[in-house]
């Protein structure tokens, strides 16, 4: 992950409705929720959830898939993962594998979906990104 990448995750993770839903979808796992639900538990209206869900994928933070007429969105780890990767990458001196223990116990045990959930970017119908390794 490059500075501009980070800057587009840390801007979207900057709004509170954001953040509670990418927060909501770290705890739901990999299965992640309907679009649905997480403007139910969020009290937030469809179409602005919509506008902010798409925000968090651009900036390489939430997969998608399309089920039937709804979206069941996840948080995308690998996102998670080289985010905080970035953040740590000159701690330690310097020496960032001593940080990768760090970084991997921060990001949880939890594996990212293999192809089931669409990578940020990807229309929700399109061929799903092979799974990448963490930083």
């Amino acid at each position: 992950m490059d500075a501009s990448e980070a800057l587009a995750a840390f801007a979207a993770l900057g709004q509170p409705t954001r953040l509670d839903a990418f927060r909501l979808l770290i705890g739901a796992g990999e299965g992640g929720l309907p679009a649905g639900e997480i403007a139910a538990r969020l009290d937030v209206r469809h179409n602005t959830l919509s506008s902010n869900l798409a925000i968090l994928q651009q900036a390489g933070l939430l997969r998608s898939r399309r089920e039937g007429r709804s979206i069941r969105y996840a948080a995308d780890l690998d996102g998670l993962r080289r985010l905080l990767g970035f953040l740590l990458q000159d701690c330690c001196g310097g020496r960032p594998e001593l940080c990768a223990p760090l970084i991997e116990e921060i990001a949880c045990a939890c594996q990212a979906p293999s192809g089931d959930l669409r990578a940020s970017g990807t229309p929700a119908s399109g061929p799903a990104r092979p799974a990448t390794s963490a930083p």
